[in-house]
C-alpha cells in the first residue's frame, strides 16, 4: 500500500496502486485511478476519473517505445482536470494546468505554469516549455519541440511523418521557437521549424520552415509582413 498523508483530499472508489508517492495537500477526485510508480508533489488536484501513470504498449507495426522513466512525475501545485490520462515517463512541472479530457503520452515533459486545454492531445517524446499554452481540441504530435510561451490555437494539427506510413522515415514534428503564435486550425507539416514570436494565421498549411518575427498565413502558407 501506498501512505496517503492525513492532509490529502481522496474521493470516493479511488484506485492508488503501491509505490505511489504522494504530497501534502493533494485532492483527488472520485473514481480516478493512480497507477504504480507515480509521484505527486504538494498541493496537486486531480479530478474525477483520471488514470495516471498508463504503462505504454504497442503491437509490431508500432515503434519500440525508448522510456527515459517508468515513473510519472506531477510537480507541486500542478491541476488536473477530470476524465484526463497521462501515461508513465512523463513530467508535468510545478503549476501546469490540464483541462478535462487531455490526453498526455509517454516520455512528455510540460514546463512550469503551461496550459493544456480542454481535449487536447500531446503524443509521446514531445517537449513542451514555460508558460505555453496549448488549447481547446489541439493535437502535439509526437516528437516535437515547444520553447517557452509558444501558442497553440483550438484544433491546430501537426505531423511528424513524411511519408505516412509508405516508407521508413525518422519521425519527427514541428520545432516551434519561443513565443511563436499558432492560430485555430492550422496544419503544420513534418520537421518544419517556426521562428521565433512568428505568427501563423488560422486556418494556415505550413509547408516549410519559417524564418523569425514574421507573419505567415494561407494554403500553402506564405510570409506576409514584418
Amino acid at each position: 500500500m501506498s501512505a496517503i498523508p492525513e492532509s490529502a483530499k481522496v474521493g470516493e472508489h479511488v484506485v492508488i496502486e503501491r509505490n505511489v508517492k504522494i504530497g501534502e495537500n493533494v485532492v483527488i477526485g472520485h473514481q480516478t485511478t493512480i497507477l504504480e510508480g507515480t509521484i505527486i508533489g504538494d498541493n496537486v488536484t486531480i479530478g474525477c476519473n483520471c488514470v495516471l501513470g498508463i504503462k505504454p504498449s504497442v503491437n509490431q507495426r508500432m515503434r519500440k517505445i525508448q522510456e527515459n522513466s517508468k515513473e510519472l512525475h506531477i510537480l507541486s501545485g500542478a491541476r488536473i482536470g477530470h476524465l484526463v490520462s497521462i501515461y508513465a515517463g512523463s513530467a508535468i512541472r510545478e503549476n501546469v494546468f490540464i483541462g478535462d479530457h487531455a490526453s498526455i503520452r509517454e516520455n512528455v515533459s510540460i514546463g512550469e505554469e503551461s496550459i493544456i486545454g480542454r481535449a487536447a492531445v500531446v503524443e509521446l517524446n514531445t517537449n513542451i516549455g514555460k508558460n505555453c499554452t496549448i488549447q481547446t481540441n489541439a493535437y502535439v504530435t509526437g516528437d516535437t519541440t515547444l520553447e517557452d510561451n509558444v501558442f497553440i490555437g483550438p484544433c491546430v494539427s501537426m505531423s511528424n511523418d513524411k511519408y505516412m506510413g509508405a516508407e521508413p522515415y525518422s519521425l519527427k514534428g514541428p520545432y516551434i521557437k519561443t513565443g511563436a503564435k499558432i492560430g485555430n486550425n492550422a496544419s503544420l507539416l513534418p520537421s518544419i521549424t517556426i521562428g521565433t514570436n512568428t505568427i501563423i494565421g488560422a486556418g494556415s498549411v505550413v509547408t516549410k520552415s519559417t524564418g523569425d518575427n514574421i507573419v505567415v498565413a494561407g494554403n500553402p502558407a506564405n510570409r506576409l509582413k514584418k
